[in-house]
């Protein structure tokens, strides 16, 4: 929606609580242009949105905010927007006070997430003046909202709301409530068990961050994303669903709870999984540099495989410089290997991705064949076939004999062991796993899994070689799942769920992708995702991550296993939860 020019001499906005919906909603208005008062009843609160609200951009004319903690100073104000915590009795009081205050036709919105906006409006005792401000996370520019009146609401009401929705630069959109529920019980499950990854050490909170946006292209990583929430909102909203639902998935991760104890509530309080300064940038933090000793030069490539994944890797192999052999089981599938790279570096060409002699330059660097001797001389071997242990293990016995000493072997294993690759290779200190995303010459992000056994010059080598091909690395120890799949199979299995929940709405796929895409920004909901990985891989990975977990979190889905029993594989075969043949 176009963003509508607020008149700067208008009667002022209200926003009572400035926590994190309402100190970001009383920033984005104040820079919108919009005369704003904020009241909250904490006198440290009210200095901090203050200072940042002497720092943020604002049209010539827009006054500055009024601050305070006297809810009389609402008086006059042509909407008020209340944003307390999430609490029915808090809520009502606090609208109940603000229709004191403020005369009959006065329209008040709440940002309740949970809670029935019908029910606090008729607890409020003005239901027509009352709607909802449906705000998924703290809101920002172009961010995603949804004006939610009830029944009672009056037109003139429910017209006031969308109108602040436009004004403030927001996008409306709309989801409901059933819907959004279930989008936000998702979401904070994901974020919950980031929480517990990090606090296992199995990665950094950056590590986690970067795997998940750049792995599964989310607008923010799981931890940002608490930090802008709040870790004391979502904590209590992860308590809330605990409660009443019993799933251990919403128990808050015990590290969630030491840092709201200890005050560190996020982007808010100026420090939770990152810093902030006091106009809520982050501030960035110098981390120790990669150790390169012992890194090895990589200058010719093998690839092992003919598969999707194994032809997108050649591709950003030759592309990147290196001369490169592809090995294949057979002739034909050589041959068909190096048309499909020559086919997408074609339409690189027409997308402007790549020159016509960048083209014929990295066509040249590769070579398609069978037999592994073909790898004699090359410096790292990408190992690229299917996703089974006992074909995984009997290949790289079979590297370990016919490559070169000191050839770094890598293998693109999502959620096999690579330390059992190593151990067939009879060679375990030259063995790493590469996760490369599909498809490989767009997705940025590489996994890095390092078995007990790898060599530190080993893993430098590996770490150089993708930066060398412009991919961001992530490092974690070798484990079922690496960092991404772990992360993201138990909120695909979570949406599975909701298949089988009794009276579920007869369209909860669409409507779950639809709340998960317009609400939270993800770049598809988890069933288009789950389609697009290919419904056999998802059960297959689901399979590995229980047998290695075996959490109810990576139970497999029954829904999953017939619909593959069925045929439906997903977009690989167009028959899937969101694709149809054509």
């Amino acid at each position: 929606m176009t963003q509508q020019t607020p008149d700067t001499s208008a009667a002022p906005i209200g926003v009572v609580g400035l926590g994190s919906v309402g100190e970001a909603l009383l920033l984005l208005l104040h820079t919108a242009g919009h005369a704003v008062v904020g009241v909250d009843t904490d006198p440290d609160v009210l200095a901090r949105v203050g200072t940042r609200a002497k720092g943020a951009p604002a049209p010539d004319g827009t006054p500055e905010p009024v601050l305070t903690d006297d809810p009389a100073r609402l008086r006059g104000v042509r909407l008020a927007v209340e944003a307390v915590p999430e609490d029915g009795a808090v809520k009502t009081g606090v609208l109940r006070r603000v229709t004191e205050v403020c005369p009959p036709g006065t329209p008040l919105l709440t940002t309740t997430a949970a809670l029935s906006v019908a029910r606090l409006a008729i607890a409020s005792g003005r239901p027509a003046d009352v709607a909802g401000l449906r705000l998924f996370t703290p809101p920002a520019p172009g961010g995603p909202a949804e004006a939610v009146p009830t029944s009672l609401t009056s037109e003139e009401t429910t017209a006031a709301a969308r109108e602040l929705v436009a004004s403030a630069g927001l996008t409306e959109v709309e989801v409901g409530a059933g819907p959004a529920a279930d989008a936000r019980a998702l979401v904070l499950g994901l974020l919950n068990r980031a929480v517990a990854l990090c606090a296992e050490g199995y990665a950094s909170h950056e590590d986690v961050d970067t795997a998940m946006r750049l792995g599964c292209g989310l607008p923010a990583g799981p931890l940002q994303t608490l930090d802008r929430i709040g870790l004391d909102t979502a904590h209590a909203a992860l308590t809330e669903l605990w409660r009443r639902t019993g799933d251990t998935a919403f128990e808050p991760a015990p590290l969630l709870g030491r840092m709201v104890a200890d005050g560190r509530l996020g982007r808010k309080s100026g420090g939770g999984f990152y810093a902030y300064d006091e106009t809520c940038a982050p501030v960035r933090e110098r981390g120790d540099a990669p150790d390169e000793t012992g890194a090895r030069t990589v200058r010719r490539v093998g690839v092992l495989g003919s598969g999707a994944m194994a032809r997108g890797i050649a591709e950003v192999t030759v592309l990147a410089g290196h001369p490169t052999v592809l090995v294949a089981r057979g002739a034909a599938q050589a041959d068909a290997a190096l048309a499909s790279v020559a086919d997408s570096l074609t339409r690189g060409v027409r997308r402007g991705r790549v020159t016509p002699a960048e083209r014929q330059a990295a066509l040249d660097r590769l070579d398609a064949t069978t037999g592994l001797d073909a790898f004699a001389g090359c410096d790292l071997v990408i190992e690229a076939v299917a996703e089974d242990p006992d074909v995984k293990r009997a290949m790289f016995a079979a590297l370990g004999e016919a490559c070169d000493p000191g050839t770094v072997l890598t293998t693109t294993t999502s959620s096999l062991s690579v330390a059992a690759c190593a151990e067939a290779s009879g060679r375990p200190a030259d063995v790493v796993g590469l996760h490369f995303f599909n498809p490989a010459p767009v997705m940025r992000l590489v996994e890095l899994a390092h078995a007990p056994g790898t060599d530190p010059g080993v893993l430098a080598t590996a770490r150089a070689f993708c930066g060398g091909l412009g991919k961001t690395v992530v490092e974690c120890p070798d484990r079922t799942g690496f960092i991404v799949n772990s992360l993201l199979f138990p909120y695909l299995g979570a949406a599975l769920a909701l298949l089988d929940r009794p009276g579920a709405d007869d369209r909860v796929v669409e409507l779950t992708d639809a709340a998960v895409e317009r609400g939270f920004g993800y770049p598809m909901g988890p069933f288009a995702l789950l389609d697009t990985i290919g419904l056999d891989v998802s059960l297959a990975i689901q399979h590995r991550l229980f047998d290695h977990f075996e959490t109810p979190d990576h139970q497999p889905s029954d829904a999953l296993a017939e619909l593959v029993s069925a045929g439906l594989l997903g977009r690989k075969n167009r028959r899937g939860l969101r694709t149809t043949a054509r």
